[in-house]
C-alpha cells in the first residue's frame, strides 16, 4: 500500500530534530496536507506534542517492542494521511547496546522502507560538516538517507555549501534552520515539559513553521517522502491476533482511564488493542473529578507526574477512599509508574514534602535524586496471571517504593535480571511501561476480568 513517509533523524540527541520535526508538521498542515505523526522508541511526550499541540495522530514504533512485520501493520493501521513523519530516536544508527544498531532509527526506516532526512547541527562548522555527512552515508548501506538539514547555521552559509554537499555527499542539501534560542522547548527529568505546562507553545511551533517554510525546501521533502515504495499489504495487527474466539459481539466494557496532567502517559497502539477487545475506555481525572465514572468494570493509572500534582491528588479525598474500595472490592486494575505511585499510601517529592495518595498499595514512595531504573526491559509474569509468555516494555523513574512487589522476573538488554511487579488474579502495579502489542494476551486476559467483574455485579 502507499503511504508518503519519511524519517527525520540526527546524529545525536540535542541535534534539535524534534523542534524541526514538529515544525516541518506544522508547515505541512499549513498547505492543506493531513499529516500523522510517529515516534521512534518508547517516548510519550514527542507524541503528545503532536496531538496536543498539532492536532494529529500519532504513535510510537520501536522494534524492540515488535517484530517488523507487526511494526508494518502497526504504521499502516488507521493511516489514510497525505504524509507520515517520523521522528527519530538518538543518534541515526543508536541501537540496542553501545555496538549494534538494533532497533535504532536506521533500522526503522529500513523495516518502513523510509527515506531518511538527517538533521545536523551544524553550529560552529563549515566545510567539516561533510565529513560528518560522508561519516553518516558510509553506514548507509540501504541508501535511505536522501538528504540533509543543517540547523543553526544561517542561510547564507548553506547556500555557499549547498553545491559542495551534493557535488561530494550525492544527496540533496534541503535547507538549514538558523539559531533559534527564542524557539526552544524546556526540559526536566523525564524530558521535555508537557505541552499543556508551556502557555505559548502553539505560538512557537507556529513561528517555528513559518521560519522553516523560509529556510527549507518543502517541495523537495514531500516529493522525497513521495519516493518511498509501496509497503506489502498489511500483515494481522496484534488486536487481530488477540481477539478471542466468538467475544467480538459481547456489548463494549466501560473501563475508567485517567487522562489528567497527572496522567498523560500512554501508547495509543495500547488503547486502540483494549478497545478492538470490547473496552470502552472512560476518561476520567484523578485531579478533578470527586467520582469514578459510573458502571465501570475496570481501572487504567497510567504513567505520568503525580508528583507535581501531589498536592491535589491528596486533596481530592473522596475519590482516593473510592478508589481503594474499588480496588479491594476486586475491580481489575492496571498501574504502571506515576498510576503505581499514585496507589501507594503517600508520595514524598523533590522538596521532601509528604502527601497522602489512594492507600492501595501499604507501602510509600520517595524522590531518590537519581535514576532507579532506565531503559527497555522483557517482563515474564511469573504466575501467569496476565500472560504465560513475556511482555515488553521499558522502566524510567526517579522515584522508587518501599515495596516494589516481585511477582515478575525483568531482564534487560544487558542481560541484567530483577524481580519488580505487584501482579494478582484481578490487578498488575508496578514502575514498568508494557506495550501491550508485544503480547496481546496481556491486553485480552485483562479485558476478560473486567468482563467477569462485570457479570458478577
Amino acid at each position: 500500500m502507499s503511504h508518503n513517509r519519511l524519517v527525520i533523524s540526527a546524529p545525536k540527541s540535542g541535534s534539535g530534530k524534534t523542534l524541526i520535526t514538529i515544525a516541518l508538521m506544522q508547515a505541512f498542515l499549513d498547505q492543506g496536507k493531513t499529516v500523522s505523526g510517529f515516534k521512534c522508541g518508547p517516548d510519550y511526550i514527542d507524541p503528545l506534542f503532536h496531538q496536543k499541540v498539532l492536532g494529529i495522530p500519532s504513535k510510537n514504533l520501536d522494534l524492540f517492542f515488535t517484530d517488523e512485520i507487526k511494526t508494518r501493520a502497526l504504521f499502516q493501521a488507521e493511516n489514510n494521511s497525505n504524509l507520515s513523519i517520523i521522528e527519530g530516536v538518538m543518534g541515526l544508527y543508536d541501537g540496542l547496546s553501545a555496538t549494534s544498531d538494533e532497533a535504532s532509527t536506521y533500522r526503522l526506516a529500513a523495516a518502513l522502507k523510509a527515506p531518511l532526512i538527517l538533521v545536523i547541527d551544524a553550529r560552529g562548522m563549515a566545510f567539516s560538516v561533510i565529513a560528518e555527512i560522508k561519516g553518516f552515508l558510509s553506514l548507509d548501506i540501504q541508501g535511505l538517507i536522501k538528504g540533509v538539514i543543517l540547523n543553526n547555521t544561517s542561510k547564507a552559509l548553506c547556500e555557499k555549501l549547498r553545491p559542495v554537499i551534493e557535488e561530494k555527499c550525492g544527496i540533496a542539501l534541503l535547507g538549514c534552520f538558523p539559531n533559534q534560542k527564542d524557539l526552544e522547548i524546556e526540559s526536566r527529568h523525564l524530558g521535555l515539559k508537557l505541552p499543556d505546562e508551556i502557555s505559548d507553545i502553539k505560538e512557537k511551533v507556529q513561528l517555528a513553521a513559518e521560519r522553516i517554510k523560509k529556510s527549507v525546501d518543502l517541495g523537495r521533502i514531500f516529493e522525497i517522502a513521495k519516493s518511498a515504495p509501496d509497503l506489502p499489504p498489511e500483515e494481522a495487527l496484534p488486536s487481530e491476533e488477540a481477539l478471542p474466539a466468538g467475544k467480538v459481539t459481547l456489548p463494549p466494557l466501560r473501563i475508567a482511564l485517567a487522562r489528567d496532567q497527572a496522567f498523560c502517559f500512554y501508547y495509543e497502539d495500547n488503547l486502540r488493542l483494549l478497545r478492538s477487545l470490547g473496552a470502552d475506555l472512560v476518561e476520567f481525572s484523578p485531579i478533578h473529578d470527586k467520582a469514578l465514572p459510573p458502571d465501570i468494570s475496570g481501572l487504567i493509572l497510567g504513567g505520568g507526574y503525580p508528583e507535581f500534582y501531589a498536592g491535589a491528588l491528596e486533596a481530592n479525598e473522596s475519590l482516593r477512599r473510592e478508589i481503594r474500595q474499588k480496588i479491594e472490592q476486586g475491580l481489575p486494575s492496571l498501574a504502571e509508574c506515576g498510576g503505581f505511585m499514585y496507589l501507594h499510601n503517600t508520595i514524598q517529592t523533590h522538596d521532601k514534602s509528604v502527601y497522602k495518595m489512594a492507600g492501595v498499595i501499604n507501602a510509600d514512595v520517595r524522590y531518590t535524586g537519581k535514576l532507579v531504573r532506565f531503559g527497555y526491559a522483557s517482563v515474564k509474569d511469573k504466575k501467569g496471571f496476565f500472560c504465560r509468555k513475556e511482555i515488553r516494555g521499558h522502566e524510567f523513574h526517579y522515584f522508587d517504593s518501599s515495596d516494589n512487589g516481585s511477582d515478575c522476573l525483568v531482564t534487560k538488554t544487558s542481560g541484567q535480571n530483577y524481580e519488580t511487579a505487584q501482579v494478582a488474579e484481578n490487578y498488575f502495579w508496578s514502575f514498568l511501561h508494557l506495550y501491550y502489542p508485544s503480547n496481546p494476551e496481556f491486553a485480552a486476559n485483562f479485558v476478560e476480568k473486567c468482563r467477569r467483574y462485570s457479570e458478577k455485579l
